[in-house]
């Protein structure tokens, strides 16, 4: 009796124990690697990150929005809308309304991100929890009125070690408790502008940079006892195409530049026409095989690209690895803004941590799905995005999966069991219901009986 007694008393422990850390929120750690095609990952070494893999869930693409530049993608990867319905719709734009203009440079201006909310501001809103950012674009602006608790404005010289000690040490001593963080880091985009993705010593090094940092990261969170229980997404926000100097769109070669102001620059140049706008499309429409040239209200529905007054009269996207210019500046031997189906501009996905399967690689997903996900793990209301939850329910442990080729296996197979047993019914009716052999015979003799005597 005393037995059963600690037994049960040790069970309620141990429940009020599992009730009390499951009462805690989850945490989400996003990663973003800058420009890393997904096809590195078969190319090259990366023991770090395939330990990372291993142990949690690989997405070998993962089809981006169109244009696939910096800014865009990684406004899409945390509002899960399309760049049409966000607002941010190139790396450089221009607001006719308001004649303000946007850059790399000059990007904190919270009119150009209002279009939507992204992740972070909705988690910093709910109560007791707060959101963390190293230098994720957009995280050091007033968006809503509303920046993280804990941010870092954006410079290229700050080192990667400092941004992970800095969000780390967020997640792991906050109050209210970090339940979101953002990581970012411009390579390997930068070296494969300069060298091309084809370029294999030059890209093994900084790829090999890469990996290491992905070790520095699991060590650290190992070190601080984040490991078993942080969620981790690392991604990225577009790939990389191989460009050289003999495949060049020379703009000026086929209209005036007098005539029209370039707001974006290759490989999807955005133009704004000073005089009429059938004239500059007609001239640039003649201006080369390798540029396919569109008028805003003509962008393929499949880019999801027409929508928003951001989006300039007239759009041209450059055949995958040619390079527009002006006159005769030198390209870059790596670029991406190319078509978003390219798989050249798709990264990857991996993520680790409670809320994921482990050992599981799904083929492809879109980037606007990572935001529900995101919201799903959190426990968020996420706002109406061009996201599906479905598309990365086979990612998560508390999600029911199953393929297409597994659901058709198992129709097939239900129905040759269904197909099998109503064939056994009717066989077995069949034989019930034939006499037995001599059965009026018999009853005959069996009539005939009061007669002999």
């Amino acid at each position: 009796m005393k037995f059963l007694v600690i037994l049960l008393f040790s069970g309620f422990i141990t429940d009020c124990r599992g009730n009390s850390s499951s009462v805690l929120p989850p945490k989400l750690l996003l990663v973003s690697f800058d420009g890393f095609r997904a096809d590195y990952l078969q190319n090259y070494e990366f023991p770090h990150l395939q330990n990372f893999i291993k142990e949690g869930v690989l997405v070998e693409h993962v089809k981006n929005v169109f244009i696939t530049k910096t800014f865009p993608n990684h406004y899409s990867i945390v509002t899960g809308l399309y760049e049409e319905s966000h607002g941010i719709v190139a790396n450089s734009m221009y607001d006719a309304a308001t004649k303000k203009h946007f850059s790399d440079f000059n990007d904190k201006d919270p009119f150009w991100w209002n279009e939507a909310v992204p992740i972070w501001v909705t988690n910093q809103l709910q109560e007791n929890r707060s959101s963390a950012a190293a230098m994720w674009p957009g995280t050091d602006v007033l968006i809503h009125n509303t920046t993280p608790s804990y941010f870092m404005n954006y410079s290229p010289s700050v080192s990667f070690r400092e941004r992970l000690n800095n969000v780390t040490m967020w997640l792991n001593n906050s109050s209210p408790p970090v339940t979101f963080a953002t990581l970012y880091w411009e390579e390997p985009d930068a070296s494969g502008h300069k060298y091309g993705p084809e370029d294999k010593e030059n890209m093994s090094r900084v790829l090999r940079e890469i990996d290491d940092h992905v070790g520095d990261l699991v060590q650290r969170l190992k070190m601080l006892g984040l490991w078993e229980n942080l969620n981790v997404i690392i991604t990225s926000d577009h790939g990389m195409a191989q460009c050289s100097q003999s495949r060049v769109i020379n703009l000026g070669r086929c209209l005036d530049p007098s005539a029209y102001t370039i707001i974006d620059l290759t490989p999807i140049a955005a133009i704004l026409p000073k005089i009429n706008i059938t004239m500059v499309y007609n001239k640039l429409k003649m201006c080369d095989p390798h540029l396919n040239v569109y008028l805003r209200e003509d962008i393929p529905e499949r880019f999801y690209y027409r929508h928003n007054d951001r989006i300039q009269p007239i759009i041209l996207v450059a055949d995958e690895g040619w390079t527009i210019v002006l006159n005769e500046s030198s390209p870059k031997l790596g670029d991406h803004g190319y078509d978003n189906s390219l798989p050249s501009m798709h990264p990857f996905l991996a993520a680790h941590g409670p809320a994921f399967h482990k050992g599981y690689k799904h083929s492809t997903i879109n980037s606007v799905d990572i935001y529900p996900m995101m919201c799903h793990i959190l426990g968020l209301k996420p706002q109406p995005n061009n996201g599906t939850f479905g598309h990365t329910k086979c990612l998560l442990v508390d999600q029911w999966c199953i393929n297409l080729p597994e659901a058709i296996g198992i129709v097939i197979g239900a129905l040759l069991i269904l197909t099998t047993l109503t064939c056994l019914i009717i066989i077995l009716q069949n034989r019930l219901s034939v006499p037995r052999p001599f059965s009026r015979l018999q009853l005959q003799e069996e009539d005939d009986d009061p007669l002999i005597g």
